[in-house]
């Protein structure tokens, strides 16, 4: 499959009105868009098998398939599960805008179209889905397991070892499910809540899901929105009485020999990232919060190791991770 990458951005239209298609592919050429257009739900799939959009702008009424199964469909293939699905319907009623996001929609626009509301809407979900997709990159390479999930709740993405790692825990999901597990859908449930009612994520303790015959444990943490997402869930496996993975591979915490310092859970992901050279607002991105509470988490970790400076944090960090022996002058 080809994947686009023009610096135009490539959005195409699925629509079965050629009055509609004509007057969204004019506004989005002349704002810069490159313009693809199908009329069916079929044509729009044949379409994919040749060139990955930045978005697709959906009908959700159409002959043949409709836009919801169209969707769902584009959703199973890995290759285009990534890419930004807006609806366009004149269904208000609500039960049509829940499907749409639960098939992975990600907005819809109501018809009759205004045209500059259009632009303005894929534009924005452009970028966020361009910065979702950098950081997304990041986070498979540091092999870290995180799940970002979307203003209704349902995973946006997630990497290759939080999916394993739902499986092993969990059990295999269905084909077509883009949910959580329930366990885990229901203690997000409640933290949300929560958080409405005027808490915080910031301290929530783990969900701790314990592997069959003792083998080990599965702990997901709660990160706030951060830029260019929503809240992530962060998944680390531990050994039983151990703080490595099951594999041997590097946990997504602080190794073992820091856990004496008694950190948090979130300051051990601030810490593993300032261990791996990242700048405060790196790690803010990264694990969804604020510049300022990275700062905040960060002056406990100096007390709580016993240093004074970020680079000498960053120093006991990475040489543990390593397997050296650090000892820090004061």
């Amino acid at each position: 499959m080809i994947s686009t990458t023009f610096d135009r951005h490539v959005v195409l239209i699925v629509d079965d009105v050629p009055d509609n298609l004509a007057m969204l592919s004019d506004s989005l050429d002349e704002s810069g868009h490159i313009v693809l257009v199908a009329t069916d739900g079929l044509s729009a799939l044949e379409r994919l098998d040749h060139v990955t959009p930045d978005l697709i702008l959906l009908d959700a009424m159409m002959p043949g398939i409709d836009g919801f199964e169209t969707c769902r469909r584009i959703k199973l293939n890995k290759d285009l599960s990534h890419v930004p699905v807006v609806f366009m319907t004149g269904l208000s009623e609500t039960e049509h805008v829940v499907r749409g996001f639960e098939v992975g929609g990600i907005d819809y626009v109501t018809k009759p179209i205004r045209p500059q509301e259009v632009v303005a809407r894929i534009g924005a979900h452009i970028r966020t889905a361009r910065m979702m997709s950098q950081t997304r990159g990041m986070l498979e390479q540091a092999a870290h397991a995180v799940i970002v999930l979307g203003g209704n709740g349902l995973p946006l993405w997630q990497t290759r070892k939080a999916s394993l790692w739902l499986e092993k825990y969990f059990g295999p999901a269905a084909p077509a499910s883009h949910k959580l597990p329930a366990p885990l859908h229901d203690w997000l449930k409640e933290q949300l809540l929560r958080q409405r009612q005027g808490g915080s994520l910031d301290n929530v303790p783990p969900l701790v899901i314990s592997g069959s015959g003792g083998g080990g444990e599965l702990r997901i943490s709660l990160a706030g929105p951060g830029q260019g997402h929503g809240v992530s869930l962060l998944l680390e496996e531990k050994a039983t009485g151990m703080s490595a993975t099951t594999s041997g591979e590097e946990s997504a915490g602080v190794p073992v020999s820091l856990e004496g310092f008694r950190l948090t859970p979130r300051e051990n992901d601030v810490l593993l990232w300032l261990g791996k050279g990242k700048t405060n607002r790196d790690i803010a991105d990264i694990l969804g919060m604020s510049p300022r509470t990275v700062n905040k988490h960060l002056e406990h970790i100096f007390v709580k190791l016993g240093v004074e400076t970020r680079s000498a944090a960053a120093v006991l960090a990475s040489g543990v991770a390593a397997g050296g022996n650090v000892q820090l002058l004061q």
